[in-house]
This record gives structure tokens, C-alpha cells and sequence, in this order.
């Protein structure tokens, strides 16, 4: 897959199937291709989990790892104990070798698995649920599984937050008596794309 067909296929709807496909062919040029595009939310929603008071010793799921930028990016703020969790085996390949995890797991679309509500006091999503990637009722599925002073921590990138469907949910999901805003935050995504991205932190009382 070339650099212009990913570029084509970002930021906008597919299937499951399609969704796999196009991280399978792009894993091994991946992290190549977001470190010139200057990929900047994993760093932002780490400091931001950090910032926000999530316990750094208790394990943290990092859902959507990928390839494990955002795992390196929680080792680096000081978490210590990191799970990951990716549809795209290739992607989880090299998340395996990076030192940031203690396991990682193949999931399946839409589903959290094995992991009930409260499993992990804190979950990272970083860029996951997005136009192009996972759709918008995964926030809801997130959601649910953070238990009684959990932490919830995703990113929206602009294409995303140009499509009320993804910012629906977000506004539905802090409607609830016990879940709280309490980090919200744009700033670059992909600065040499001048894509920005919101990251938000969410807590349940």
C-alpha cells in the first residue's frame, strides 16, 4: 500500500473488514509514516491521563494499542503496569517487542472480551475511536467499563470532531450523573498534516 492509497483511506468510513486490511498492509511503515506526519496525541493524552490523577501503579488497558506508540508514550509519564489490545495482529506485532507492555491480546471489533467493568481503573484510547477507525458506539462501550473512580482517556481528531455522530456520544456519555469531564484539551494531532486533535479525560464518580 502506498503512502497517497493509506492517506486515501484515512479518516473515513469503512467496514470491520476493510478497517483490519488496510492496518495489515500498513504495520510495517506505520510508525515510519506518523513520525514524519509529527504524531503528537499519544504523548498529549498520556500527560493529560498523568495530569488528571490516574494511579500510575495500578495496570492501565491501553485499548487500540497498535503498533505501541502509545504505550511507550504511558511508560514515558510514569505508568508502570500497561496492557494492549488491537484488532490488527500485524499492528500487535511489534507492540509485543516495545517494553512498555506486560501482555498484549488480539481483540475483536466491538467487543471488550474478556475485560468486565472495573477490570482497569484506568483505560487510554488514544485516536481509536475515530472516523476511519472504530465508530462512535465504542465511546459507549468504553464507558461502561471503567467501574467507581475509574478514568476514561480518548482523542478526537478534527475529522472526527466534524461529525456529530462521534461528538453526540461524548456529549450523551457526560449526561450521566457519574461520569465527569475533567480534561479537555485541542492541540496538534498531525502537525505536518495541520491536523489538531482533542483529548479528553473522562472519571467516574
Amino acid at each position: 500500500m502506498s503512502n497517497k492509497d493509506i492517506e486515501d483511506s484515512l479518516w473515513t468510513p469503512h467496514s470491520d473488514a476493510e478497517i483490519k486490511e488496510s492496518y495489515a498492509n500498513w504495520a510495517q511503515h506505520y510508525e515510519q509514516d506518523v513520525a514524519e506526519w509529527g504524531y503528537v496525541t499519544p504523548a498529549r493524552l498520556a500527560l493529560a491521563l498523568r495530569q488528571s490523577g490516574a494511579n500510575i501503579e495500578k495496570p492501565i488497558l491501553d485499548f487500540g494499542c497498535g503498533t505501541g506508540l502509545s504505550g511507550m508514550a504511558l511508560k514515558a509519564v510514569g505508568f508502570q503496569v500497561i496492557d494492549g489490545t488491537d484488532i490488527s495482529p500485524e499492528m500487535l506485532k511489534t507492540a509485543e517487542s516495545k517494553p512498555a507492555y506486560r501482555q498484549v491480546w488480539k481483540g475483536e471489533a466491538g467487543s471488550m472480551g474478556h475485560i468486565k467493568r472495573a477490570d482497569y481503573t484506568t483505560i487510554a484510547a488514544t485516536g481509536v475511536v475515530s472516523l476511519g477507525a472504530a465508530p462512535p458506539e465504542t465511546l459507549d462501550m468504553l464507558v461502561d467499563a471503567i467501574g467507581p473512580g475509574g478514568f476514561l482517556a480518548f482523542s478526537f481528531n478534527d475529522a472526527t470532531l466534524a461529525d456529530r455522530a462521534y461528538t453526540d456520544r461524548l456529549d450523551i456519555a457526560v449526561l450521566a450523573p457519574d461520569i465527569e469531564l475533567i480534561f479537555e484539551e485541542h492541540g496538534p494531532h498531525l502537525p505536518a498534516k495541520d491536523m489538531g486533535s482533542t483529548v479528553y479525560v473522562l472519571r467516574r464518580t
